[in-house]
């Protein structure tokens, strides 16, 4: 979520001496092609137009010979269907537009599915939504989803979390290459990790329900770190940011706080090895129930060296500490959100910076893949250098509309 000052040829140096995190990646790449098909099968993707949800379309129709692909979210973009039919093949393509707290939607998108991939959320790290809404959409939406595979008889379902229902808590208490298992005394204060929580404990306790046909429901929850790639809405406005700032990134996490980013690649991969893992009658019965951190081989780095790292071929520096010493920058963190409190019957004020926020930048927060790698057999299939140059050659892409649209303004 943020950038770190280095020079280009620091940026390099610095990544250079990271390892693989499994040696055997070529003879894991092998065995993920020979992996239980969803051949013939029906999926539902929700938030089909998202981030990750418009990549995970992608890596089905380009390895999977499904049936159907049905695509479901509020607005499904003019044209976003025939952008798709390079890849497409025989599999067909709907559009199911709509909230996905309408439960007749719902029905009509579940009904003969039989894989769910549950990627739409409301994303607010800085309170600009209405708890109201946020818990509409991530928890109430969630329920109904559930509540209509129970009805509709759809046998697998996968809930993409996020890392940060693990955290760090208000203390900044750090997890250095953490698992599944790893202790944390943990307390969520803010209304988006709280939300992605709860729906992620609706998904967990919905395990092994009884489908209207007398089967049984089994769920996955998978939780990756911050995702980056191609169309990464954070990365971009980091990218204006600096702009904004004649080209130097601003600098919001300290050196030291390194967390392990992953790839949009991976994280759609990841999805796709959950729905194989739970079609296969052995693996269902260990991975149904559990949840996973999906991480990939993105060296560890702070959250602004991060950026740093994939705008520096673009000419952009970075600031080479905080305009503010931490203390300061969590005193006006406390201030602005008391001011928030005081104003919000007669203004709506969203603070740049929370407290919450400016933790989860400071506190070194990384987690291991090792358990999807066992129990999905998931293994990254784009590595750093790769993914990083398909992150910038995106963001070269945009950066001179960017400028142009900055400039005006």
């Amino acid at each position: 979520m943020t950038s770190f000052p280095l020079s280009q040829q620091s940026v390099s140096a610095d990544f250079s001496c990271f390892s693989l995190e499994h040696s055997e990646w070529h003879t894991d790449r092998v065995v993920e092609t020979l992996a239980m098909s969803l051949s013939g099968d029906i999926c539902v993707v929700t938030g089909a137009c998202g981030f990750l949800g418009e990549k995970l379309i992608r890596l089905l129709l380009e390895d999977e010979k499904l049936t159907e692909i049905r695509l479901l979210d509020r607005n499904i973009r003019p044209g976003f269907i025939q952008s798709l039919e390079g890849c497409r093949g025989e599999t067909k393509l709907s559009e199911f537009g709509g909230d996905i707290r309408d439960r007749e939607l719902l029905t009509r998108a579940c009904r003969g599915a039989t894989v769910i991939f549950h990627t739409a959320s409301l994303i607010d790290v800085i309170g600009a939504i209405d708890y109201s809404e946020l818990h509409g959409v991530n928890v109430k939406g969630t329920q109904l989803l559930l509540e209509t595979c129970i009805q509709e008889n759809v046998p697998s379902f996968i809930y993409t979390s996020s890392i940060e229902v693990a955290g760090p808590n208000p203390r900044g208490e750090p997890i250095i290459n953490g698992n599944e298992d790893t202790a944390y005394t943990l307390c969520l204060k803010f209304p988006y990790s709280q939300t992605k929580k709860e729906a992620e404990q609706l998904c967990l306790s919905a395990q092994g329900e009884v489908l209207k046909n007398g089967a049984r429901l089994a769920t996955c929850v998978l939780r990756p770190m911050y995702i980056y790639g191609e169309g990464c809405r954070f990365t971009l406005g980091h990218m204006r940011d600096g702009i904004r700032n004649s080209d130097v990134l601003l600098r919001t996490s300290r050196r030291e706080a390194k967390v392990n980013p992953v790839y949009v690649g991976n994280v759609a991969l990841a999805h796709l090895q959950a729905a194989r893992a739970l079609k296969n009658p052995q693996k269902r019965a260990v991975v149904g129930g559990n949840f996973y951190y999906i991480s990939d081989n993105t060296p560890p780095v702070s959250y602004s060296d991060f950026n740093h790292a994939v705008l520096s071929p673009l000419g952009f520096g970075i600031q080479d500490k905080p305009t503010l010493p931490f203390p300061v920058l969590y005193l006006i963190s406390f201030l602005m959100e008391m001011l928030q409190a005081v104003l919000r019957p007669f203004l709506r004020f969203t603070p740049p910076l929370n407290r919450q926020l400016l933790i989860m930048l400071n506190t070194p927060f990384s987690f291991s893949y090792q358990k999807a790698h066992r129990d999905l057999g998931y293994t990254p299939r784009y590595e750093w250098a790769e993914a990083r140059q398909r992150t910038t050659d995106w963001l070269a892409s945009v950066l001179a509309r960017e400028r142009e649209q900055i400039n005006v303004k």
